[in-house]
């Protein structure tokens, strides 16, 4: 999340104001370990499947780099800096969908006043759009897309400063985020929305869901309006996405703390107290005031309906009836994104990234096989969630959080897993973000966006924050990203090697550490990667969400960006430019691989429409030549 609200903070610096970390003092070890990264980069930095850089000079990597024959379709464009979309030459861009754009013809729709009315918002397009995938169904296309935060100063009417006047503005807000399922359809004029279609519905932060998994019933699930701890209301907070072998969309929750506040005390209880600061919940929220209209988000009220909240939840796209489900399985943190693959005897193996600095990166392996057609209750719930620890000589390996393990009991472990993680010795890490898996390699790669604090504090659990291994620079701006290789070809086995894809950084400005691996340079460079995914050739697209001010150690960047990278030789280029002011984030294809899905979060200036409101939006993307996109 980038923007919380009516604060006008980043998340990071909420979570500062908030709940202030102590400054490390063991400072000759954090500077002793700084000092190695030279030696990091070179003994564990591969350009390519495996193929680590040892003993050669940034320059010279980054000659053989340039000299190696290129597979993308298209010439690199140069950075930008303005309100518009960029795209290499021969390709073209449409505006899909928009922030308040009606997906039923009864429904009123944007206005500039206020944004549209409370009436019929939640059959309307909503806000900040991020992760989708594309689901072709008896011949039809229908995209799920997450919602992943209000904009409070543009979504209510003008005057209020963003702040909610009353339950009713609530509302409008709980029903602006969560997720859209819609039918999409290319026309003579390009893609649309097919307004009424019978799959069109949106998810919001009230729409009844499910708990299923060990965690389910448990008593720090139970409230007042739900004793069985099984039922529950709405999604929060929808980040990245996945979707599973058998056809469903899943919507991961990932700043959930932000949505309560308190009326009274927070909790005091040990274990409620342990946990509201671990997962930084606080009595003031982000700005949204749910606590002062809705009883549900007051924790002085309502205590234990946080952890009701920080799940993956699993959609089925194609049936508008069915029930959403919180898999409890799967773990409760800051969920980016859900990366399922299947081990190679069947079980369903989920990767995924707990978005804050110093958290961890799991994967749940699943006790049952996958077997199309057949039964998918349980695939995944019932199997074990692992955190991943890191050594610096490459190796790494995935930590069963058990009772055995952590000292918890198996429900504590799944409401509780950064605790479970932290008991394990999980390597923390640098913001792991969204994880993508090489669909022509047994390989997974995880976004790290950045860490200010890596190297000087520890993370809200108060585990040491040290420079090494896959997070080699203390107060790290840029971000990178690492790739692991299953031992055996196997995604369910314990054992990996790795080694950093790239390290994002200004070669502009810098010549250390700080320009990055040798595949950036001054043609291709950008900060914070963000969203990731691999088309059908094998080739990974990385989105951003960093520090667009093209200024200082940012000179040079410009706008947040899409760039492709090619995994067999370590080449980046830069692909798209979005508007100024916005995160690109989210990708999905159609299902013939002509058109791109991408999305443009909280856009700057009045893009896309170039007067009134600037509008979230989904873009389609296509080659002029009627080729294929990935």
């Amino acid at each position: 999340m980038t923007d919380t609200h009516k604060t006008k903070l980043s998340a990071d610096a909420w979570d500062d104001a908030h709940f202030p970390r102590p400054a490390e003092n063991d400072f000759d070890r954090v500077v002793d370990r700084a000092l190695s990264r030279r030696g990091v980069l070179r003994g564990i930095l591969a350009l390519g499947s495996g193929a680590a850089v040892m003993g050669t000079g940034l320059l010279s990597a980054r000659h053989a780099l340039a000299s190696t024959a290129s597979r993308f379709p298209f010439a690199p464009i140069d950075p930008q800096t303005d309100f518009d979309i960029h795209l290499p030459a021969g390709y073209d861009w449409q505006v899909l969908a928009r922030w308040g754009d009606a997906l039923f013809s009864d429904a009123a729709g944007y206005a500039i006043a206020d944004g549209g009315p409370i009436a019929g918002s939640d059959r309307v397009f909503g806000e900040n759009t991020d992760g989708m995938e594309v689901f072709a169904f008896r011949g039809r296309q229908i995209i799920a897309i997450n919602h992943e935060y209000a904009n409070t100063d543009i979504n209510l009417a003008a005057g209020q400063d963003g702040t909610p006047a009353s339950a009713e503005d609530v509302l409008k807000l709980q029903n602006l985020q969560g997720v859209t399922i819609m039918e999409i359809a290319q026309r003579a004029d390009g893609w649309a929305v097919v307004q009424d279609s019978p799959f069109n519905r949106r998810i919001h932060h009230n729409t009844p869901m499910r708990l299923s998994g060990p965690a389910a019933g448990h008593d720090l699930l139970k409230t007042q309006a739900d004793p069985s701890g099984t039922d529950v209301l709405g999604t929060l907070n929808n980040c990245g996405s996945g979707v599973t072998p058998w056809g469903t969309y899943l919507t991961c929750e990932e700043n959930f703390n932000g949505y309560f506040g308190a009326n009274g005390d927070l909790p005091s209880d040990p274990v409620r107290a342990a946990g509201y600061t671990r997962y930084g919940i606080g009595a003031d929220g982000w700005g949204y005031d749910y606590h002062k209209w809705d009883a549900r988000f007051d924790v002085a009220v309502t205590p234990d309906e946080p952890h009701r909240h920080g799940w993956v939840v699993e959609i089925d796209p194609t049936d508008p009836s069915a029930t959403p489900v919180k898999h409890t399985g799967l773990g409760r943190f800051k969920h980016e994104n859900a990366e399922v693959v299947l081990a190679r005897d069947g079980r369903v193996v989920v990767y995924m990234g707990d978005d804050e600095r110093g958290e961890f990166l799991y994967k749940f392996v699943s006790n049952g096989v996958y077997v199309p057609g057949g039964t998918t209750e349980g695939l995944l719930d019932d199997g074990t969630l692992f955190a991943a620890r890191f050594h610096d000589d490459g190796t790494g390996e995935w930590l069963a959080l058990t009772p055995e393990t952590t000292g918890m009991t198996l429900p504590e472990i799944l409401i509780f897993s950064r605790l479970a993680g932290s008991a394990v010795g999980a390597t923390t890490m640098d913001r792991p973000e969204w994880v993508a898996v090489n669909p022509h390699a047994v390989e997974a790669y995880c976004c790290l966006t950045n860490n200010t604090r890596r190297g000087t504090r520890p993370n809200a659990g108060g585990d040491e924050t040290p420079v090494g291994g896959p997070n080699p620079r203390a107060e790290n701006q840029y971000g990178q990203i690492v790739r692991w290789f299953p031992h055996d070809d196997n995604h369910a086995a314990t054992g990996f090697d790795w080694d950093l894809y790239v390290m994002a950084g200004n070669p502009a400005v810098y010549s250390d550490a700080q320009a990055g691996s040798p595949n950036v340079t001054p043609g291709n460079m950008f900060n914070a990667p963000d969203g990731m995914a691999f088309d059908s050739t094998g080739l990974v697209w990385i989105q951003t969400d960093g520090d667009d001010s093209n200024t200082g150690d940012f000179a040079g960047q410009g706008n947040n960006q899409m760039l492709v990278g090619d995994p067999a030789t370590g080449e980046i280029a830069r692909f798209m430019t979005g508007p100024k002011g916005c995160e690109v984030t989210g990708l999905a294809w159609s299902s013939d691989r002509r058109t791109m899905f991408v999305g443009i979060q909280h856009p700057g200036g009045s893009w896309p429409d170039g007067d009134g409101l600037p509008r979230s939006s989904v873009i389609a993307v296509t080659r002029q030549d009627g080729g294929l996109i990935g």
